[in-house]
C-alpha cells in the first residue's frame, strides 16, 4: 500500500503520519444549493482506519499494521524504542478498541512489547473534538493522563494513535512520559495527520 508520511511537531524528538486523513472534501448540493453530504477522498490508508473505525471491519486491523511496521523498521534502531504505549481511547467502556488493536499487531509485527497499562487517562476527554481554541484544549487535556514515577526511566517510547488533528493530546501525553515517568525519549507515530489543525 502507498502512503506518504507527513513529518509531525510537538512535545517529542520526531513524529510521523503515515499520510492524510482526507485528500479532499467537497459539499453535495441539492437543487435549493443546501448542503445534503459530503464527497470525502482519502488515502489508500487513511480508507483502511476510516473502513475500520466507523464500519468496525476488523480484519483492516492487518492492512494499516504492515505498512505501519515496515515504516517503523526504519526508525526503530535509529530510536532505540523499547515499547509501544498506545494513547488510552476516550471512550474505555467499547469493547473493540482500534488503536489499541493496531499497536498489538505492529507491536507483533517489529517485535516490541505493547503497554496498555502504564498510562491511565483521569479525566474525559471526549468533548475535544468540538473545540478549536488551542487554550481551551489545554486546559481540558489538563491533568488527564497519569503515570507512575519513574515507571519509563531511561527507555526510548513510542506514542502511537490512529489521528493526528491538533498535537495537543499527544502533546499531553509526552509531557507526562517525559517528566514524571522519566522516560530517555519520547517518539509519536500516528495513522493519518488531518489537513488543519481544527
Amino acid at each position: 500500500m502507498e502512503y506518504t508520511p507527513l513529518a509531525i511537531n510537538g512535545h517529542w524528538k520526531e513524529g510521523w503520519a503515515l499520510d492524510l486523513h482526507t485528500s479532499s472534501s467537497t459539499p453535495i448540493k441539492d437543487d435549493n444549493g443546501n448542503i445534503t453530504g459530503w464527497n470525502t477522498k482519502r488515502p489508500p490508508i487513511a480508507e483502511e482506519l476510516y473502513r475500520l473505525k466507523y464500519w468496525r471491519e476488523k480484519y483492516r486491523v492487518d492492512n494499516i499494521a504492515g505498512p505501519a511496521a515496515e515504516f517503523l523498521n526504519k526508525y526503530k534502531a535509529k530510536w532505540q524504542l523499547d515499547l509501544i504505549i498506545p494513547i488510552p481511547p476516550s471512550d474505555m467502556t467499547r469493547e473493540f478498541q482500534p488503536v489499541y488493536e493496531m499497536a498489538k499487531a505492529i507491536g507483533k509485527l517489529i517485535s516490541l512489547p505493547v503497554d496498555l497499562t502504564t498510562l491511565v487517562k483521569v479525566k474525559s476527554t471526549s468533548q475535544l473534538k468540538e473545540i478549536e481554541d488551542p487554550d481551551q484544549r489545554k486546559e481540558i487535556l489538563k491533568d488527564a493522563f497519569s503515570i507512575k514515577l519513574n515507571a519509563l526511566s531511561g527507555k526510548d517510547v513510542l506514542i502511537f494513535d490512529d489521528l493526528y488533528r491538533s498535537g495537543e493530546t499527544l502533546n499531553a501525553v509526552c509531557d507526562v512520559i517525559m517528566n514524571k515517568a522519566k522516560a530517555r525519549g519520547v517518539y509519536v507515530l500516528t495513522i493519518t495527520k488531518t489537513r488543519s489543525k481544527r
